[in-house]
């Protein structure tokens, strides 16, 4: 596979999600993501030690996604009616479908909010824990 040399835009990103186990759906009018990733750190310091010392615990991730509010979004209704739900599949392309990586895994979504003004778009947002592992796949 080639090796990215240079910087990615994100104006090619893609979010796809599914609820209900079947294929991923396409979330249209994806404004932007975010994607945060940690590990837990587990102090292993005993008595006569100089300094603190750490071990590498679990590791976890979660996101948010703004979005245009659409009524005939599959993928973003899915979001909507997702709350409090089993873990669903999602996808994330950072720099669109064929370059770049491919991030994906398990999320709860754990929000939806939807923003209304007068002299804009509306928009929603979303918030999302991870549910085991993301994978990360160079495309």
């Amino acid at each position: 596979m080639p090796t990215n040399t240079g910087a990615y835009t994100g104006e090619s990103g893609v979010v796809k999600f599914s609820d209900d186990g079947s294929a991923v759906v396409a979330v249209a009018s994806v404004r932007s993501f975010t994607i945060d990733q940690e590990t837990q750190a587990i102090e292993s310091t005993v008595m006569g030690s100089s300094g603190r010392q750490y071990l590498a615990g679990l590791t976890q991730f979660s996101g948010t996604m703004d979005i245009f509010f659409r009524d005939d979004d599959d993928g973003a209704n899915s979001l909507f009616t997702s709350i409090g739900n089993n873990p669903a599949a999602i996808e994330l392309y950072p720099s669109g479908e064929t370059t770049g990586v491919k991030l994906e895994g398990n999320v709860i979504v754990t929000g939806h909010s939807i923003t209304s003004n007068f002299d804009g778009m509306v928009e929603a947002s979303v918030t999302f824990q991870g549910s085991g592992v993301l994978t990360k796949t160079d495309l």
